[in-house]
């Protein structure tokens, strides 16, 4: 009988990736506090929530496979993650103007007796240069304080980029799958 496979995470935008797998599944909140410690990197961080958070879920679900998952953008060494409001997504879409950022997509999948399997994968983006007026209006349409730098590139936040560059394009959006495919085939889930 397969193992249960666990997403830890309550993301609808991880959720609706995972789903594109067709695997069943079910999802369990990790509950980690996801701020960026003194001298750790965007990436550092990254690494560790997505192990966190996976392990967090394990341990409710120590027969499961889970999926743990963080996303960051990496603006001069700040980690850039959920907003919360208005006014700080405003403040971050502002600071990336005219700029290419990294922006970083952990992906942990822990199997009972197995070692963690743990992998990055980069996207380089580049916001185009809009007016506050533009900004204002696509936070207020798309509200996109839940998503890593205020941008949702699958609805309309993809307007506010000039490119994006990566091996996996579901990575911006919270989950690499062909990275996923690659881990859930090594647990034999696939």
């Amino acid at each position: 009988m397969p193992r249960p496979i666990v997403l830890a995470s309550t993301s609808r935008y991880r959720r609706e990736l995972l789903e594109r797998l067709g695997l069943p599944f079910s999802v369990d909140k990790p509950d980690v506090d996801e701020t960026q410690t003194a001298g750790e990197s965007p990436l550092a961080n990254c690494r560790r929530l997505a192990l966190d958070k996976a392990r967090v879920v394990a341990e409710r679900h120590p027969t499961a496979i889970v999926i743990g998952c963080d996303q960051v953008l990496d603006l001069d060494g700040d980690a850039l993650s959920k907003p919360g409001d208005l006014n700080t997504a405003l403040d971050q879409l502002k600071r990336c103007q005219g700029r290419t950022i990294h922006c970083y997509t952990a992906l942990c999948v822990l199997s009972p007796g197995r070692e963690p399997l743990l992998d990055v994968v980069a996207t380089e983006i580049t916001y185009r240069t809009l007016p506050d007026v533009t900004l204002i209006a696509y936070l207020e349409r798309e509200q996109p304080f839940d998503a890593a730098g205020a941008v949702k590139v699958e609805t309309a936040g993809i307007t506010l980029l000039q490119a994006a560059k990566s091996n996996d394009p579901t990575a911006i959006i919270g989950l690499p799958l062909i990275r996923l495919t690659d881990f859930l085939i090594e647990v034999g889930a696939l």
